[in-house]
Parts: structure tokens; C-alpha cells; sequence
């Protein structure tokens, strides 16, 4: 009898899986190729063979003509993985699907919610349509029905991480902040669904914010990052950091797309 007789030949479990977001704005090839170098610096091994999903959203009608298989082999040449598309139109889903890729539906309720959500808070700031006969209104009622509507975000617990991150060392604080009370080393990387304070040096990586959440952000008491982000929006320095800021306290946060790294003072 076999030692193995019996045993589940496989099991299936949920597993944690994390992906760089990469915001196409282009169809053409050479210009994302030429951003991909600018963001890496030319490093082959700037990437860990990270998984990547795509969103198309930005290309307009000319995500038609984008070739999946030359843009999924210009990934795998910076060591990324592209496994996923977000924000293509239904029509072109099936020929995404066609070429190996999943279409990464996650985005979407958010953005209908934050539309809703506009909608809403609009019609509530709207004038009331006037009335034949008005009588006047009890103050209660002229704040009743944006009170209704203002929904108060309830609190996101943390992850705490009381040791040093080490070089290769990579720490995802799911659905939660991440804080952190020692060194966190170069080539480490730090995910946080919510926002990452770290109260030492920040030397390698930080990606706040990684499930969409644009109001994350990233504290830390020595801002020495290699690469920060924000909802999949990120920033490198190779060009090293202004002297008010670097290895100082700072925060960074998202300011439409462009990531802002601003000094903590007392």
C-alpha cells in the first residue's frame, strides 16, 4: 500500500494574493516600455516577478487596438506577471479572457458606490422644489436628510509588527492598517489595505491603501523609502529626496495621481 494511499490528492484553500496595479493611459508599446524603464532605472531585477493587474480605463476607445500578448511579453521582461485586466469594456472581455488573462471585476463597485455616494450628497445640497403653499419647516427637518445621508466610516482595526522587516521580507496587513515599531530595511515591502505607519526608518518599500483605497497613507518617523504608494498610484527616488525631507518624519498621501511627501513636525 502506498504511504500516500488516502490522502487528499489536492486541497483547495483561500490564500492572500497581492498585485501590482499598473494604470495604462496608452496603447502604444514603446511609450510604456520607455515609462517602465524611467520607473525601474533600467534595473533588470527591480521587480520580484510580482503579479500584475492592468486597468485600461484611462485608454479610451483605444484599448481596441492594444496587443495583449506583446504587452503581457513587455511585462515579463521587467519580471511581472500579468495575470489580470481591470476596466475593459464588455465587448473586448472575452478576447482578454481569449489570451489567458482574468478580468478583475473588484474596481467597479467601489466606483459605482462613489458614484452613488455623489449623487446622493448632491441631491441632498439641492434647494428644495419651491411648494404652493409653504409652511415653515421645523429645524429638525431641513438637516434631516443630509444627516441620513452621511455615513461615518467605523474603525479599521491594525496589524502590529513589533521586529525588524528584513531585505526580501514581505508583510501584508489584509483589510487593516499595518504599524510597525522597528526598522523596516532596504529591499523589504510593506501592503497594507489601509494606511502604514512605521515609527523608525522606512528603507524599502510601502504600498498603502492596495485594495483601491485612495485616503490611505504612509507615516513613518525617517522617510528613507525606495518606493512608496498609494491605491496602486507610486513614487520612486532614484533622485534621492530634498533635505527637509529626507530621513526626517513625514507622511505621504495620495493628491489626485500624483503622490505627495509631505514633513511631520512637532
Amino acid at each position: 500500500m502506498s504511504k500516500n494511499q488516502g490522502s487528499k490528492p489536492f486541497e483547495l484553500k483561500i490564500s492572500t494574493v497581492v498585485a501590482v496595479s499598473a494604470i495604462l493611459r496608452t496603447t502604444e508599446l514603446a511609450a510604456i516600455d520607455a515609462a517602465l524603464k524611467q520607473a525601474t532605472g533600467g534595473a533588470p531585477d527591480y521587480f520580484d516577478h510580482d503579479l500584475v493587474v492592468v486597468d485600461v480605463s484611462g485608454c479610451g476607445q483605444d484599448i481596441g487596438a492594444l496587443d495583449w500578448p506583446a504587452l503581457t511579453s513587455l511585462f515579463r521582461s521587467y519580471q511581472l506577471n500579468l495575470v489580470a485586466v481591470r476596466g475593459a469594456p464588455s465587448e473586448l472581455q472575452p478576447q482578454i479572457v481569449a489570451h489567458g488573462l482574468s478580468i478583475d471585476t473588484l474596481a467597479q463597485p467601489r466606483q459605482e458606490a462613489r458614484e452613488a455616494e455623489a449623487v446622493t450628497i448632491h441631491e441632498a445640497a439641492s434647494p428644495a422644489a419651491p411648494v404652493a403653499q409653504p409652511t415653515p419647516p421645523a429645524p429638525a427637518a431641513t438637516v434631516a436628510p443630509v444627516v441620513e445621508r452621511v455615513e461615518v466610516p467605523t474603525a479599521m482595526p491594525a496589524m502590529i509588527v513589533d521586529v525588524p522587516v528584513r531585505a526580501g521580507q514581505r508583510i501584508y496587513a489584509r483589510g487593516c492598517d499595518l504599524i510597525v515599531n522597528a526598522i523596516v530595511n532596504n529591499g523589504a515591502e510593506l501592503i497594507a489595505d489601509g494606511s502604514i505607519h512605521v515609527y523608525a526608518p522606512l528603507r524599502g518599500r510601502a504600498l498603502a491603501g492596495a485594495s483601491g483605497n485612495a485616503g490611505a497613507r504612509i507615516f513613518t518617523l525617517s522617510m528613507e523609502a525606495e518606493l512608496v504608494s498609494i491605491a496602486g498610484v507610486y513614487r520612486t527616488f532614484d533622485g534621492g529626496l530634498s533635505k527637509d525631507l529626507a530621513k526626517q518624519p513625514a507622511q505621504v498621501r495620495l493628491e489626485g495621481d500624483r503622490i505627495d511627501i509631505l514633513s511631520i513636525r512637532a
